[in-house]
């Protein structure tokens, strides 16, 4: 028999709105035709990977050396996870090691093992909202509570709110930088505030809690704009990652936790996060991606279109009279549902829907009265949806 939790689960709109509306694009688009709906439910990423990635696919492909396929330690090759503590050095500005890197299968299971080798089960995870909806189900899966915390009006963060939120069950804050959904970077500034926080949190009570930086979309970002690191303002900081939505490579599911060179519990955290990782069911990450990601981590995309992209919408949404925050990064807009609607979501993204557009309600990341729109789709899509928005929203009028 099915699990009571389970049956709850896929019957609750919110849980997976956002796979929710992929398949019944899929079915609006076999009946209308593909180019009649405007699909942006998914941020499935529509760049090519780049060069340097395929000829890496090529040159492991034609390795047939003996034991090519072969296990190897469950935290990963030590060639891959050296790559990858260089990349954190770069990023960070800070001296990474190898020790400090567990390969894993995509950011999903980086964050999940990551939850899992610091929470008992009812102990919690703090996370400011809007956040990536799976969040919720990766505290459950080990025990353990997600517990929100509002952010401001333009979606930075609320430091004053998390200190709020903070208890002696808080196990791990988790910070999504640029965000999913809401495209924010938060500021030097915003993470220095907020590692004060958790510091002082730590010093009065004993227990410091661990700053999980969710960072797949590090490197999507507009205007000049930049992802300020976390290793030099808390020592119980980990980064957790993919390569998903940078090279484009989301099918192959490589992703990796790095753990701050400066923790006391470095080795601890690793040996757990190791442990958590394989009794997880993935032993360990795709031998045949941790060899390519080691040799071309960092190829060199080329952005623009998503900018472009993004501007394209933001004129979309002026015209229909939508309201939104400016984008930093990543290829979301998390929009206002427009006021005829009160903070209704839901009802907004059936009207939409009635005019062919796919979104996702903003409750599934936390936050009603919002809707997120994925615009790594065709400009065409993006351009020919000027209309239908301005319908949708002045439908309720």
């Amino acid at each position: 028999m099915i699990s009571e939790y389970f049956k709850n689960l896929m019957t609750d709109k919110n849980a997976s709105a956002i796979r929710k509306m992929f398949e019944e694009g899929k079915i609006l688009k076999a009946k209308y035709g593909e180019d009649k709906v405007y699909d942006f439910s998914l941020g499935n990423p529509d760049l090519e990977p780049p060069k340097e990635v395929l000829d890496a696919i090529k040159e492991v492909a034609a390795d047939t050396s003996k034991g090519a396929h072969a296990y190897m330690s469950n935290a990963g090759y030590d060639e891959c996870r050296a790559a990858m503590a260089q990349k954190e050095s770069q990023e960070q500005g800070v001296p990474v090691d190898a020790s400090c890197v567990v390969m894993t299968v995509g950011a999903a299971s980086a964050i999940s093992s990551a939850i899992k080798a610091l929470i008992m089960p009812g102990e919690e995870v703090v996370v400011p909202a809007p956040f990536f909806a799976e969040y919720t189900h990766y505290a459950h899966n080990h025990g353990g509570v997600l517990r929100p915390v509002p952010t401001k009006k333009d979606f930075s963060l609320d430091i004053e709110a998390i200190k709020a939120a903070l208890n002696k069950k808080t196990v791990a804050v988790i910070i999504n930088s640029p965000n999913n959904p809401t495209g924010k970077i938060y500021s030097a500034a915003e993470i220095r505030a907020l590692c004060s926080a958790l510091k002082e949190f730590g010093k009065e009570g004993g227990r410091y809690p661990y700053l999980i930086c969710d960072e797949p979309y590090r490197a999507i970002v507009y205007d000049g704009a930049e992802v300020p690191p976390v290793f030099p303002e808390y020592e119980y900081t980990v980064i957790v990652t993919s390569f998903a939505k940078n090279l484009s490579v989301p099918g192959e599911r490589i992703g990796y936790i790095c753990v701050n060179p400066a923790n006391p519990e470095k080795s601890e955290f690793v040996a757990a996060a190791t442990m958590a990782f394989r009794i997880s069911g993935c032993v360990n990450a795709p031998a045949f991606f941790q060899k390519v990601i080691a040799k071309s981590w960092n190829a060199k995309v080329d952005y623009s279109s998503y900018l472009k992209r993004r501007d394209l919408l933001m004129d979309v949404l002026d015209n229909a009279g939508i309201e939104y925050e400016k984008p930093q990064g990543a290829f979301y807009i998390f929009a206002k549902v427009p006021a005829a609607f009160g903070d209704d979501d839901a009802a907004f993204v059936e009207v939409l829907e009635k005019n062919l557009i796919l979104c996702a309600p903003g409750s599934g990341f936390g936050m009603k009265g919002y809707f997120r729109i994925a615009y790594c789709v065709p400009e065409k899509t993006i351009v020919n949806s000027r209309e239908a928005f301005f319908k949708a929203a002045h439908s309720g009028n």
